[in-house]
Formats: C-alpha cells, structure tokens, sequence
C-alpha cells in the first residue's frame, strides 16, 4: 500500500518576507533587487528585519561591532538598527554627563561602553567618507572612534559637533553676556567640552589639539574666559563656576591646578598655532578674568605651571618695562613658597634668572631695589585691615602679615646664601 503524504503543513512562499512597516519592506526590497547583497547576508536572509534587531539586542557592543566586519550588507542593517529610536536608547546610555559617577566602578563601566561603542561607529562606517561616518555619530564622540584620523578630519569632526550641538552660539552666549549670567549654560559648555572633547585621551597632544580648536577661533580675551569656565574652580554643591574665587581671597591649589594644567598643555606639547608669547598672553589675560585677580593667586597660578611658563612670564614684564609690577609678583611668590612650605631657594633662583634680562647692571640694580620696595610695601597694606577690621578680619590679616614677615626674612637669608656662595667660588 502506498504511503501518504501529510499535505496538512503551510507552505511557506519562496523569498516571501514580511511587510508590516517602512524597514521590513526597505530589507525586503533591498534582497529581492539585488542577488549579490542576499548572499553576503548568510543565513540571516531567512529572517525579517524586526527579528534581526531582536538578536542584536542580546548581543554586546563589542559583539556587534565584530559582526559589523562581516560583510557590508551586515554593517548597513547594524547603521539602520542603531539609527532606530530602540538602537539608539539601547547605545547612547544618558547618564554620559552625571556628576555623580567620578571615581566609581559605573564611571568606569560607561567609559568602557562609550570606547566599544566608537569602535564599532568606526567598524561600522569604515568605507564611508568621513562626512558619512560622522552623520551616525549622533551625541557621542568617543577617543576610539577618531583614533588614527589625521588632523583634517579632526578638524571636520570638531566643525559638525559644532553645527550639531550648535556648540559656538553657546560659547558665544556664555563668553559675551556677564559672567554668571547663564550658569546652567556655563556649565553645559564646561561638560561637554571636558566630558567629550578634552578629558580621556592618552595623549597629551590629542588634548591639545582638541583645546586648540575650541580656543582659537575667539579673540584673547574670550579665550581667557572660555579657558576659566572649562577649567576653572566649581561649587561643590552645583558644580557651577565660581567666578568671585580669584578676587574675594587667596585660594588654595586645587582651584588653580585645572588651569595650570591647561596652560601647560598648550605650552609644553607644542600645540600647532601657539607660539609661547600667545600662552604667556593668555595667562595674562586669564589674571583679570572676571576682574583683576589677588596677585597672590596669580603667583599661585605661575608656580603650579612649572619653571618654564612662569620664567617666560616674568621675562616678558622685564623686557616690557614692568619692573615694578615684576618685583610685587616676586613678593608674592615668596609668600605662595613660604604657606605652602615651598622651597624658598626656589623664588630666589627665579629672581636671579629674571635678573639676567635685564640689559644693563643699573637696570638690575634698579630692580632688586623695586623688590625690597615691595615687600615693605605690601607689609604696609596687609598691616592696615589689622588695624581697622573687625575680629575675623583681624585673625586672618595677623596670619597674612605673619606669613609674609616670614618669606621676607627666609628669601633675604637664600639671598645671602646665594651671594655667599658666589664670593666663596
């Protein structure tokens, strides 16, 4: 007797795929068009493209980007599903700018993600022109994505963001209206230039060059400005910028040291389009930003930049014929050394270093007399709020006098050492 066939199954139509919205029939027109892309997708063409982004939700960023370089038909479909409002929820996490994650393991996490995710933008997009590759960029702009890109690109990368985020009309905004205007705003520039154009590289110069393209366009004095609201000293409480903290009192290091380290950025790794007078010009206007700073803080400033910056600073006033400001900066200097128990030797040598651009042994002579002019002078104005405030402003001014009295006398001992030793050899 002859077997019977069981006819009761559906049979399924040969290259029939679902079209239940814009995607599926884009998948679907897509393989029926064209025979060579249905062969590099493998034994995914069976399946319709909602069931494709289902498996891509339960793999890694990492694992998509591997299977993003296994064809460029795979790599289009992986485009189009991070291009999806469910894609990009999924990839861009939201919480890249929380000031509560500094310093914990979910910081670090969100780093990791944020690199895997650039490598797969870069494996993704990697025969796309590069004004192609940035449209899929979207919010994030990761070290990963532009590792290896020569400065051109850079440059267009930096140049899109801008246009993206409309980046310049919100400098603008914060560089030209009153400092503290526009807080949130300030701190919206701060963040994302810190937390997506300057922090996180190995290289010094990759900051750099990041830093230059944000400064450069504007003049000096916005650059000034710029510089202090990136890097400048933050609430604690809001992170907000505190503009007031450079000119109510003397502040402590960890104000100035986000400057400082800026500052040496641009100095010491040569960053194309600074000479060393555009840094010293900086620093100098960055000293009356929002107004004219307390001169200690700005010695304070010179010292946490290094040697070369605060030497090149000073030379400048002593070629300009600044002498007299010069000798009150190294009156405060020797106070900076003397409070945080700096080495006094330190100031002294500078002193005698500075003392050697001067051009003639009677302009030298004419400067260490401004010096001493100096220190007798700034004891006589620290020596007037004692005499007149009031019981608060009594105990710090004591201690300000009684700090200063003590960096006069050690820098007049290292000073005699110094000569000591010159007659001695």
């Amino acid at each position: 007797m002859a077997s019977r066939v069981n006819t009761s199954f559906t049979l399924i139509p040969k290259q029939k795929c679902r079209r239940s919205n814009h995607h599926s029939s884009y998948f679907c027109n897509t393989l029926d068009s064209d025979p060579q892309l249905l062969s590099t997708l493998g034994n995914f063409k069976v399946l319709p493209l909602e069931i494709l982004h289902i498996i891509l939700r339960y793999l890694s960023v990492k694992d998509i980007g591997m299977l993003s370089m296994v064809s460029k038909t795979v790599s289009q479909h992986i485009i189009n599903y991070i291009s999806t409002s469910s894609g990009s929820r999924r990839l861009l996490l939201q919480n890249f700018h929380d000031l509560d994650l500094p310093g914990t393991k979910e910081e670090t996490a969100l780093l990791e993600h944020y690199r895997a995710l650039g490598l797969l933008f870069k494996r993704c997009t990697l025969l796309l022109p590069t004004k192609e590759r940035l449209k899929y960029i979207h919010k994030i702009l990761s070290e990963t994505l532009t590792a290896g890109w020569d400065e051109l690109e850079c440059h267009r990368v930096y140049n899109f963001l801008c246009e993206l985020t409309n980046l310049s009309r919100k400098m603008q905004t914060v560089v030209c209206n009153k400092p503290g205007s526009a807080r949130k705003l300030e701190l919206r520039v701060r963040l994302f230039c810190r937390n997506v154009l300057l922090d996180h590289w190995t290289h010094r110069s990759d900051s750099a060059f990041w830093l230059t393209r944000i400064l450069k366009p504007w003049p000096m004095v916005n650059q000034a400005r710029l510089l202090y609201i990136i890097f400048g000293p933050t609430s604690p409480h809001d992170g907000q910028v505190i503009w007031q903290e450079m000119i109510e009192g003397p502040t402590d290091e960890s104000s100035l040291k986000g400057l400082a380290n800026a500052i040496k950025l641009l100095y010491d790794t040569g960053a194309k389009g600074w000479t060393a007078d555009d840094v010293i010009s900086l620093v100098d206007e960055l000293s009356v930003v929002p107004r004219e700073w307390l001169l200690e803080n700005n010695a304070r400033l010179l010292i946490l930049s290094g040697n070369n910056i605060c030497f090149t600073f000073m030379a400048s006033k002593a070629v300009n014929g600044r002498a007299v400001e010069l000798a009150r900066l190294v009156v405060f200097l020797a106070l900076v050394c003397e409070k945080e128990l700096y080495c006094m030797d330190w100031t002294v040598r500078m002193m005698q270093k500075v003392c050697k651009v001067f051009s003639t042994a009677a302009e030298r002579k004419s400067f260490l007399q401004s010096i001493a002019n100096a220190f007798a002078c700034v004891t006589m104005e620290m020596l007037q709020p004692v005499m007149s405030g009031d019981r608060d402003d009594d105990d710090r001014g004591f201690l300000n006098l009684f700090h200063l009295l003590h960096a006069q006398a050690n820098f007049h001992k290292e000073v005699l050492y110094l000569t000591m030793n010159a007659i001695s050899s």
